[in-house]
């Protein structure tokens, strides 16, 4: 079960709303957010209605402005609480789209795929196990992109505009 509170204001101030399930309209709770508490699970946040838009990764923790959750803006509209897994993590990537070229298996976060894959792109995946998240920088930086169990035969089915992924790790 979790618990996450949106705050309006910067530090915790002003109107609040808790959650403690999926939610695809925050919109009627709250006009924006700018602060954030999250007291149990593990978190992707929406900017947009219908979980789409930018996605933020959050685990428990206190995050005072949107900043501290990589945040563009404060708009979040929509969020799903990811559940708990606690068998193995296993992800397969691939250089090119429907699953072609160059693939390595991953049971391990990765903090630079290039340092791993030798490629900067990753046109396709395959979730194995567990839930993932990539990330467009290094070192788990810039847009954030929640991938569950199954087959992502194009960057644009886990959100992506480009192919590039910098990192990934596991939720």
């Amino acid at each position: 079960m979790g618990k996450i509170i949106f705050y309006e204001d910067k530090n915790f101030q002003g109107r609040s709303y808790e959650c403690n399930s999926d939610n695809i309209n925050l919109h009627d709770h709250f006009s924006r957010c700018n602060s954030i508490k999250v007291e149990n699970g593990n978190w992707m946040l929406y900017e947009h209605t219908n979980n789409q838009g930018y996605q933020y990764f959050l685990k428990k923790g206190e995050y005072p402005d949107f900043h501290h959750w990589m945040g563009f803006n404060d708009s979040i509209n929509s969020c799903h609480i990811i559940p708990q897994h606690r068998g193995t993590f296993r992800i397969r990537i691939y250089e090119k789209e429907d699953f072609r070229g160059h693939t390595v298996e991953f049971t391990e976060d990765c903090h630079q795929v290039y340092e791993e894959f030798n490629y900067h792109d990753i046109y396709s995946c395959n979730v194995l196990e567990g839930h993932w998240i990539f990330y467009e920088l290094p070192n788990y930086k810039g847009r954030q992109y929640y991938l569950r169990l199954g087959e992502y035969r194009k960057y644009n089915d886990w959100g992506a505009l480009t192919p590039r992924v910098g990192s990934f790790r596991r939720a």
